[in-house]
Protein backbone atom coordinates (compact mmCIF):
# COMPACT_ATOMS: atom_id res chain seq x y z
CA UNK A 1 0.00 0.00 0.00
CA UNK A 2 3.19 2.70 1.08
CA UNK A 3 4.53 1.81 -2.37
CA UNK A 4 1.84 2.47 -4.65
CA UNK A 5 1.30 6.12 -2.80
CA UNK A 6 4.75 7.10 -2.98
CA UNK A 7 4.60 5.65 -6.42
CA UNK A 8 1.07 7.84 -7.08
CA UNK A 9 2.90 11.18 -5.73
CA UNK A 10 5.87 10.50 -7.97
CA UNK A 11 3.17 10.74 -10.94
CA UNK A 12 1.61 13.76 -9.54
CA UNK A 13 4.65 15.34 -9.44
CA UNK A 14 5.76 14.29 -12.93
CA UNK A 15 2.90 15.51 -14.35
CA UNK A 16 2.20 18.24 -12.24
CA UNK A 17 0.93 20.57 -14.96
CA UNK A 18 -2.84 21.37 -14.39
CA UNK A 19 -2.57 19.46 -11.16
CA UNK A 20 -4.03 21.26 -8.10
CA UNK A 21 -1.41 23.15 -6.23
CA UNK A 22 -3.62 20.97 -3.01
CA UNK A 23 -2.41 18.08 -4.27
CA UNK A 24 0.77 18.71 -5.53
CA UNK A 25 1.12 19.87 -1.74
CA UNK A 26 -0.32 16.49 -0.26
CA UNK A 27 1.93 14.90 -2.34
CA UNK A 28 5.22 16.66 -1.65
CA UNK A 29 4.51 16.49 1.99
CA UNK A 30 4.07 12.99 2.05
CA UNK A 31 6.52 12.27 0.20
CA UNK A 32 9.41 14.89 2.10
CA UNK A 33 8.03 15.54 5.25
CA UNK A 34 10.12 13.06 7.11
CA UNK A 35 13.56 13.83 5.64
CA UNK A 36 13.18 17.48 6.35
CA UNK A 37 12.47 16.91 10.11
CA UNK A 38 15.54 14.40 10.17
CA UNK A 39 17.68 17.40 8.74
CA UNK A 40 16.54 19.89 10.85
CA UNK A 41 17.11 17.13 14.18
CA UNK A 42 20.44 16.43 12.71
CA UNK A 43 21.15 20.31 12.74
CA UNK A 44 20.58 20.91 16.47
CA UNK A 45 17.15 22.86 15.66
CA UNK A 46 15.31 23.00 18.79
CA UNK A 47 11.72 22.93 17.53
CA UNK A 48 12.23 20.55 14.32
CA UNK A 49 8.78 19.33 14.04
CA UNK A 50 7.41 23.72 13.91
CA UNK A 51 10.45 24.31 11.91
CA UNK A 52 9.07 21.59 9.51
CA UNK A 53 5.88 23.36 9.43
CA UNK A 54 7.21 26.61 8.22
CA UNK A 55 9.22 25.57 5.50
CA UNK A 56 6.20 23.62 4.03
CA UNK A 57 4.66 26.86 4.75
CA UNK A 58 6.72 28.71 2.76
CA UNK A 59 7.14 26.23 -0.05
CA UNK A 60 2.96 26.15 -0.73
CA UNK A 61 3.14 29.45 -2.34
CA UNK A 62 5.98 28.46 -4.57
CA UNK A 63 4.02 25.53 -6.11
CA UNK A 64 2.61 27.19 -8.75
CA UNK A 65 6.61 28.34 -9.95
CA UNK A 66 7.37 25.02 -9.36
CA UNK A 67 9.56 23.07 -12.27
CA UNK A 68 11.97 20.24 -12.43
CA UNK A 69 9.63 17.56 -10.77
CA UNK A 70 10.43 15.22 -7.88
CA UNK A 71 13.81 17.04 -7.96
CA UNK A 72 12.97 20.26 -7.88
CA UNK A 73 10.37 19.69 -5.28
CA UNK A 74 13.12 18.46 -3.32
CA UNK A 75 15.52 20.98 -3.83
CA UNK A 76 13.17 23.80 -3.27
CA UNK A 77 12.02 22.34 -0.72
CA UNK A 78 16.14 21.74 1.38
CA UNK A 79 16.94 25.05 0.02
CA UNK A 80 13.99 26.48 2.01
CA UNK A 81 14.73 23.97 4.96
CA UNK A 82 18.84 25.11 4.85
CA UNK A 83 17.45 29.24 5.28
CA UNK A 84 15.11 28.34 8.17
CA UNK A 85 17.80 26.26 10.12
CA UNK A 86 20.34 29.45 9.59
CA UNK A 87 17.92 31.51 10.50
CA UNK A 88 17.57 29.55 14.00
CA UNK A 89 20.90 29.80 14.14
CA UNK A 90 21.22 33.28 13.80
CA UNK A 91 18.09 34.22 16.26
CA UNK A 92 20.10 31.69 18.81
CA UNK A 93 23.18 33.93 18.66
CA UNK A 94 21.00 37.18 19.52
CA UNK A 95 19.42 35.38 22.88
CA UNK A 96 20.75 35.82 26.03
CA UNK A 97 22.62 32.95 27.69
CA UNK A 98 20.95 30.67 30.36
CA UNK A 99 22.14 28.59 33.34
CA UNK A 100 23.40 25.35 31.91
CA UNK A 101 22.14 22.42 33.10
CA UNK A 102 24.03 20.84 36.70
CA UNK A 103 22.78 17.08 36.61
CA UNK A 104 24.22 17.39 40.24
CA UNK A 105 21.03 19.05 41.15
CA UNK A 106 18.51 17.29 39.27
CA UNK A 107 16.68 14.53 41.91
CA UNK A 108 15.99 11.89 39.46
CA UNK A 109 17.56 8.63 40.03
CA UNK A 110 16.11 7.15 36.56
CA UNK A 111 16.70 8.23 33.09
CA UNK A 112 13.16 9.84 31.55
CA UNK A 113 10.73 7.68 29.48
CA UNK A 114 12.42 9.90 26.94
CA UNK A 115 15.69 8.90 27.23
CA UNK A 116 14.64 4.84 27.24
CA UNK A 117 12.08 5.90 24.07
CA UNK A 118 15.00 7.74 21.97
CA UNK A 119 17.86 5.91 23.18
CA UNK A 120 20.78 8.21 25.44
CA UNK A 121 23.08 8.56 22.38
CA UNK A 122 21.15 11.35 20.64
CA UNK A 123 21.41 9.52 17.29
CA UNK A 124 22.51 11.84 14.26
CA UNK A 125 22.90 14.93 15.87
CA UNK A 126 25.61 13.80 18.49
CA UNK A 127 27.84 11.70 15.82
CA UNK A 128 27.79 15.22 13.69
CA UNK A 129 28.62 17.17 17.35
CA UNK A 130 32.73 16.64 17.08
CA UNK A 131 32.70 17.76 13.22
CA UNK A 132 33.52 21.15 11.51
CA UNK A 133 30.68 23.08 10.69
CA UNK A 134 31.06 23.04 6.59
CA UNK A 135 31.46 18.97 7.41
CA UNK A 136 28.51 18.87 9.50
CA UNK A 137 26.25 20.61 7.22
CA UNK A 138 27.58 18.54 3.86
CA UNK A 139 26.69 15.05 6.03
CA UNK A 140 23.29 16.39 6.89
CA UNK A 141 22.47 17.66 3.60
CA UNK A 142 23.90 14.74 1.72
CA UNK A 143 23.05 11.78 4.30
CA UNK A 144 20.33 12.57 6.51
CA UNK A 145 18.00 14.71 3.79
CA UNK A 146 19.25 12.78 0.55
CA UNK A 147 20.22 15.21 -1.76
CA UNK A 148 22.64 15.09 -4.52
CA UNK A 149 26.25 16.49 -4.88
CA UNK A 150 24.45 19.22 -7.34
CA UNK A 151 21.63 20.40 -5.29
CA UNK A 152 24.03 20.50 -1.61
CA UNK A 153 26.23 22.33 -4.13
CA UNK A 154 23.89 24.89 -4.87
CA UNK A 155 22.44 25.33 -1.14
CA UNK A 156 25.84 25.81 0.60
CA UNK A 157 26.98 28.22 -2.03
CA UNK A 158 30.54 26.11 -3.27
CA UNK A 159 31.37 24.30 -6.31
CA UNK A 160 30.44 20.30 -6.79
CA UNK A 161 34.24 18.99 -6.37
CA UNK A 162 34.46 21.22 -2.97
CA UNK A 163 31.62 19.55 -1.91
CA UNK A 164 32.99 16.12 -2.60
CA UNK A 165 35.92 16.97 -0.83
CA UNK A 166 34.10 18.25 2.10
CA UNK A 167 31.77 15.11 2.12
CA UNK A 168 34.83 12.46 2.08
CA UNK A 169 37.08 14.48 4.80
CA UNK A 170 34.10 14.87 7.13
CA UNK A 171 33.57 10.94 7.08
CA UNK A 172 36.83 10.38 7.27
CA UNK A 173 37.09 12.53 10.88
CA UNK A 174 34.08 11.04 11.59
CA UNK A 175 35.35 7.23 11.11
CA UNK A 176 38.55 8.71 12.89
CA UNK A 177 36.58 9.91 16.11
CA UNK A 178 34.34 6.47 16.29
CA UNK A 179 37.44 4.87 16.46
CA UNK A 180 39.06 6.67 18.76
CA UNK A 181 35.48 6.21 21.21
CA UNK A 182 35.95 2.80 20.65
CA UNK A 183 39.62 2.60 22.19
CA UNK A 184 38.69 4.94 24.64
CA UNK A 185 36.05 2.70 26.05
CA UNK A 186 37.65 -0.94 25.48
CA UNK A 187 41.20 0.47 27.53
Amino acid sequence: MLDALAEEDIEILTDAAGTDPAVLFSAVYRMFSGAVLGYLRARGVDDPEAVTQDVFLAFFPKIGDLTGGLQGAKSLLFSIAHARMVDYYRRLERRPDFTPYDPLQDGRSIASAEDHALGNDGGAAALLDGLADDHREVLALRVVADLSIEQVAGIMGKSQGAIKQLQRRALQNLKDQTLRRNQAHHE
